[in-house]
């Protein structure tokens, strides 16, 4: 029931989402669309708290008359234990419904929603979730004239969108499963999809995410923390946790401003608590933003090959100095990867998407890999993924696994799953099958031909720490042999042919009296 539920939420989300879509790129009416969902969610989940607390006394949260003194002091009792339990706070005349309402009726709401958009935030001054509100609504700008050229052309195009999604009950009481949750998940990927290049900034397939998630949970059922540096819109962050019982907190740092504010919304909306999460904006690699903190999972899909600083002062940075030498300036993939480890716990597991190159680049790179493997012994697993599965690229990509604590330390897996994928499109899409393989490849270190291999340490020192997967898993096809006797008997036919051929054509060209092309 629970999939029904989901599928045809998505279908009717997708839907609204496209009343936008002539009037706008793909980003820009995501940033609205989504919002306005989040609106709605947060309006539904208030009044569902709000009612619980009223079913004392029998009655229902719009029944307050919220210019009466009995109502104000309701609605006073009421915002402050809906601060505390849900982070923030609306009037009954603010929920998305009644707003929807006045908006179908003909009236004027641009100006109403940006006040109760802007009283969302203002609700959590001074509290403990004001960080996780602030500014969270900055992309919808409801004076854009994308929306519309003259207010009454926006007012009419979002009061449509409102009405449109207030009619659908998005089952936030039903303990079946995160169908909201999913639903939003579901957009994000289809605004990937439309993006670009531009997806890489806020999406990690589906299918990725899946694999460092089951990865970085192998022999775990509870985590106490799981880190994302690059984390995007959260997606990676959520999914990890469905593949345990229970994360106590979830850890982020996103330097994009608009994609920052997806992440918290996303959070929020598949009912993380606000004091569950700590997301933050800023460049990773130049402000750090969780110092001192290691975590037991940490997972990233990091810009590939970004540009970054490589400023000599980073050499007096603990994430850095111990290597002697810095990432280039031209790829930060190395740098990335440097700040994770310093992250990771001594229990902990890290699973890092990266380009291929960074498997085999010399100078500053393969000392830095050098360092990781013979001085540290922290690779764990090195797994090749096909080409163009991530949105806005085509080139083939890699997954790290590294551990300080590995179970087995005398070896490193390496797994070629390059050549396992179902093309859809343009797309290849990793099948079902295809993330059960990688994942049971992993966990249970299996060596299969043309597949996996378990490379010693001294293997690799012996490629002087070049991880390129084909020098250790040999994918190589013989090819069938050839039968020279039968092509040199095929090469005389064919002559014969095309001397029989030529003589027709002659013969023709004597008939008509022109000459030969021959």
């Amino acid at each position: 029931m629970s999939e029904d539920l989901k599928r045809n939420l998505e279908q009717q989300l997708w839907n609204i989402a496209n009343t936008l879509r002539g009037k706008m790129g793909a980003d820009e009416f995501r940033d609205y669309i989504l919002g306005f969902i989040f609106y709605k969610y947060l309006s539904e989940r208030m009044e569902i708290y709000a009612n619980k607390i009223l079913v004392q006394d029998k009655m229902h949260y719009l029944d307050i008359n919220e210019n009466s003194e009995t109502g104000k002091e309701y609605l006073e009792a009421i915002r402050e234990e809906a601060l505390e339990k849900l982070g923030y706070f609306l009037k009954p005349s603010e929920l998305f419904s009644q707003l929807s309402k006045r908006g179908t009726g003909g009236n004027f709401i641009l100006e109403e929603l940006q006040v109760i958009l802007t009283n969302i935030q203002l609700s959590t001054m001074g509290t403990a979730s004001e960080e996780d509100f602030d500014n969270l609504f900055e992309d919808m700008d409801l004076n854009s004239t994308k929306l519309g050229k003259k207010p009454e052309a926006r007012n009419e195009i979002i009061a449509k969108v409102l009405s449109h999604l207030d009619k659908i009950d998005f089952k936030l009481e039903s303990t079946e499963a995160d169908v909201l949750g999913d639903a939003y998940e579901y957009l994000i990927k289809q605004f990937a999809s439309g993006a670009g290049k531009k997806a890489g900034e806020f999406y990690t397939p589906q299918e990725v995410s899946k694999i460092l998630a089951k990865i970085v949970t192998t022999g775990k059922t509870k985590l106490k923390s799981v880190y994302d540096p690059t984390c995007g819109s959260g997606s990676l962050l959520l999914r990890v946790a469905k593949e345990v019982k229970d994360v106590t907190n979830f850890y982020g740092q996103e330097m994009n401003r608009t994609t920052y504010n997806l992440a918290r919304m996303n959070m929020i909306l598949h009912g993380v608590h606000y004091r569950k999460f700590d997301i933050k904006q800023e460049d990773t690699l130049e402000r750090p933003q969780h110092e001192g903190m290691e975590f037991e999972a940490v997972v990233a899909n990091p810009p590939f090959s970004a540009k970054w600083s490589a400023n000599p002062l980073h050499m007096n940075d603990e994430r850095f100095s111990q290597y002697g030498k810095l990432a280039p300036a031209s790829k930060a993939d190395y740098a990335f990867l440097q700040h994770m480890i310093h992250h990771l716990a001594e229990n902990g597991s890290m699973a890092i998407v990266l380009p291929h190159g960074a498997l085999f680049r010399g100078a500053a790179e393969q000392h830095i890999r050098t360092y990781l493997i013979k001085e540290k012994n922290w690779l764990d697993a090195v797994i090749g993924l096909p080409a163009n599965i991530f949105y806005g690229t085509s080139i083939p990509t890699c997954i790290m696994v590294f551990k300080k604590c590995r179970e087995i330390p005398e070896d490193v897996l390496f797994i070629d799953a390059s050549q396992h994928f179902e093309k859809v499109k343009t797309q290849n899409i990793l099948r079902p099958e295809d993330i059960d393989k990688i994942v049971s490849t992993y966990r249970e270190r299996l060596v299969e031909d043309k597949y996996s291999y378990r490379a010693t340490l001294d293997e690799i020192a012996e490629n002087n720490y070049n991880l390129n997967i084909p020098r250790y898993v040999d994918t190589f096809e013989e090819e069938e042999p050839i039968d020279i006797d039968a092509v040199a008997k095929e090469l005389t036919e064919i002559e014969a042919e095309m001397s029989s051929i030529d003589n027709e054509i002659a013969a023709f060209c004597k008939e008509l009296n022109i000459s030969k092309p021959f």
